[in-house]
């Protein structure tokens, strides 16, 4: 009996150049962490592709506007306390119960309590930034930081 050759009828079972590459586990089978290799360097992603996904998502990139208010709060953190000290040295007394209780560890100690506590909101902040109450945090920050240098300016 004469075989009979099928093989030509099949589809063709060239696999793509592209699913030949695998450099381990799909990264899509679970959403970006809150913390990766790329939080701080070398991330990817600037804003999600996909329009449902925007908020409450994690990326690895963060925007010139982000980057410019997290700078722009630091600033203002180091006016606020060159003011404070300036002002309580000129015989002024410190309102906010917080900075009260950190002036009490020296000036020294002020400052460098003063920038870690605002160092790390601003981190906890900036990872979030694709959560409203994030965003809402920051500009708060960068406005109300603003508005209290403008106020010890105007102590002068």
């Amino acid at each position: 009996m004469a075989s009979i050759d099928l093989d030509h009828l099949l589809p063709a079972s060239n696999p793509s150049p592209a699913s030949e590459v695998f450099r381990g586990e799909d990264r899509r089978t679970r959403p970006t962490p809150r913390f990766s290799r790329y939080t701080l360097f070398g991330g990817r992603r600037r804003s999600v592709r996909r329009d449902y996904e925007q908020e409450g998502s994690f990326v690895d990139r963060y925007t010139l506007s982000m980057v410019l208010a997290i700078v722009w709060i630091t600033l203002m953190n180091i006016g606020d306390s060159f003011f404070t000290l300036t002002h309580l040295q000129a015989g002024g007394i410190e309102l906010n119960p917080v900075a009260a209780a950190l002036l009490e560890s020296g000036r020294s100690g002020f400052v460098i309590w003063k920038a870690l506590l605002i160092a790390m909101a601003l981190g906890v902040l900036t990872l979030h930034k694709n959560f409203a109450l994030a965003r809402i945090g920051l500009w708060l920050a960068a406005g109300g930081y603003t508005l209290l240098n403008l106020y010890h300016l105007t102590l002068f």
